[in-house]
């Protein structure tokens, strides 16, 4: 008997997700711990080839076997980098960056500070916050500053 692989794979993609892990159960002779349709149905397609096909021959599962053994593996977990100081903050915009805004006959200075926006003694967590602080009313931090929208510095 011959396999068509297009065939058995098209009825596969008919199956509800029940209906493959029993599938994949008869052809792996397990029942699989995955739900995801997609990945069962390629894996009975591979297996049921494999069967039909005939599996690895014993020159090919030799070479693998020399290929794992002089493998360079990591036998340690990797080191956890070391931290590196904070450079910039989320909204892209480098620690020390001062940002100047004509409002109303006075200039506004905001700084850019590890903890937030520093701004007339105070740290606010975002430049809106600060430019509610000067109008009183929501702005769009961004805008108030004339920076672009796209959030932070271009």
């Amino acid at each position: 008997m011959t396999l068509n692989i297009a065939k058995e794979v098209a009825a596969m993609q008919r199956m509800t997700v029940d209906q493959l892990r029993e599938r994949y159960a008869e052809v792996f002779g397990e029942t699989p711990r995955s739900r995801h349709k997609d990945w069962l149905v390629k894996r009975i397609a591979w297996r049921m080839q494999a069967n039909a096909e005939g599996d690895l021959t014993e020159r090919a599962r030799r070479r693998a076997a020399e290929l794992a053994n002089d493998a360079d593996l990591r036998v340690t977990a990797p080191k956890v980098a070391a931290e590196r100081p904070v450079t910039a903050r989320h909204d892209g915009l480098i620690l020390g960056t001062r940002l100047f805004k004509k409002y109303k006959g006075r200039t506004i200075v905001a700084e850019v500070k590890p903890e937030g926006i520093a701004y007339n003694g105070q740290i606010y967590p975002s430049l809106s916050a600060v430019a509610k602080a000067v109008t009183g009313a929501h702005w769009s931090g961004n805008r108030f500053f004339g920076l672009p929208q796209t959030g932070g510095v271009a």
